[in-house]
């Protein structure tokens, strides 16, 4: 069937004759067109569609209308529809300290390249953008990045952020060689949970140093770290990133000879146009807001579609 057939027909029967339809038809054409169109169609079909005085849909027309008619009457809306759909969308996943402190600048430099740019911000640990990755519910998770990725993901790193050991103000510890002369701490220690990075890298290197502390308190966040030991409630391990860190009750420690966290960026699907200005962005913030932690990793370029080779 000709479909330019079957959008004349639609027309016809939903207006009640071919008169009326030539006046409701988006562009130009003439009566003796359609009729010799629809005539076509029902030459083609091997049936009747309408009785034409007075007009009359068969039953052949009856059944052919109602099969047609949803397509051809949602194609009114539908550019507007798709215009909508074109808007590109980013789904980003992140703590919610960093969402809070260091997305605006990023995402308004992307608005500036995509106007139209729908943002969602997803707020979490690191557990959960793992998964949220491979389940394809956000599109960039900004995450501590290991030595190797996971399934499909893929990854870049963006800034070396030391470790620091949080201690409330009162404590008596100057220096974290002082807390290690015991080898059995018996402080409470605050953390992230026991499979996030920061936490398993800490201990792996305190163990190295044959000092023994079991982990008593777990939080999800960097923040609940700092605001558990402010509260008297042990001592914490924490990324040395001044919002998460900084608080009046709380004194930071360096933790020299302890692996620093790679902090990066992690994706799964192939890169889009988008979601590489977002990495490239975020490059760009990290080397202005912490220029002595930044890592110069290199983006590679986009594939480009080799030639078939023929049989």
């Amino acid at each position: 069937m000709n479909v330019h057939h079957l959008e004349l027909f639609y027309y016809v029967a939903k207006h009640g004759g071919i008169s009326a339809a030539v006046r409701h038809i988006p562009y130009g054409i003439q009566q003796p067109a359609v009729s010799g169109q629809i005539g076509a169609l029902e030459a083609n079909l091997g049936v009747r569609l309408f009785e034409r005085s007075p007009f009359r849909l068969t039953a052949a027309g009856r059944k052919l209308y109602a099969q047609i008619e949803a397509f051809f009457s949602g194609l009114d809306g539908l550019e507007g529809q798709l215009r909508e759909a074109d808007r590109p969308e980013l789904r980003l996943g992140a703590s919610e300290l960093v969402l809070r402190l260091h997305i605006s600048t990023v995402t308004q430099r992307l608005r500036a390249r995509h106007p139209k740019l729908l943002l969602s911000l997803t707020p979490g640990y690191q557990m959960q953008f793992e998964t949220w990755l491979r389940d394809g519910v956000i599109d960039l998770a900004i995450v501590p990045i290991e030595a190797k990725t996971k399934g499909r993901q893929s990854q870049i790193r963006l800034a070396r952020v030391p470790l620091v050991l949080l201690v409330p103000k009162s404590s008596p510890h100057r220096s974290v060689a002082d807390l290690w002369k015991q080898k059995k701490i018996r402080e409470p220690l605050v953390a992230l949970p026991p499979a996030s990075s920061v936490t398993r890298s800490f201990l792996r290197d305190l163990r190295a140093k044959g000092v023994v502390w079991n982990q008593t308190v777990e939080v999800s966040s960097m923040e609940m770290v700092t605001s558990y030991v402010a509260n008297g409630e042990g001592y914490g391990i924490n990324l040395a990133i001044p919002e998460a860190i900084e608080h009046p009750e709380v004194r930071a420690l360096p933790l020299d000879g302890f692996a620093p966290t790679d902090v990066g960026l992690r994706w799964t699907c192939e890169l889009s146009p988008l979601v590489r200005d977002a990495i490239g962005e975020f490059q760009r913030y990290t080397r202005e807001t912490w220029p002595d932690w930044v890592i110069d990793d290199v983006l590679p370029e986009p594939k480009k579609a080799g030639r078939r080779k023929r049989a």
